[in-house]
């Protein structure tokens, strides 16, 4: 098993974890109510959770039930 000859200092670690980052969040656009909202995510918009421009929960009526 490979094992350190020497103690890896904190710069060159990272000096090699800068290519390590999150990228960019895509923000998508709802077909149905043009609001913005990250793609594979359901939104709310006007007590209606959207997800791929179909309703699938309604406040209002959850709320009556």
């Amino acid at each position: 098993m490979a094992h350190p000859k020497r103690k890896t200092s904190k710069t060159r670690r990272d000096k090699r974890r800068t290519h390590y980052k999150a990228a960019d969040q895509q923000i998508a656009r709802c077909t149905t109510t043009g609001e913005p909202h990250l793609y594979h995510r359901a939104h709310w918009h006007e007590g209606k959770l959207y997800y791929r421009g179909q309703v699938l929960v309604d406040a209002a009526v959850s709320a009556e039930a």
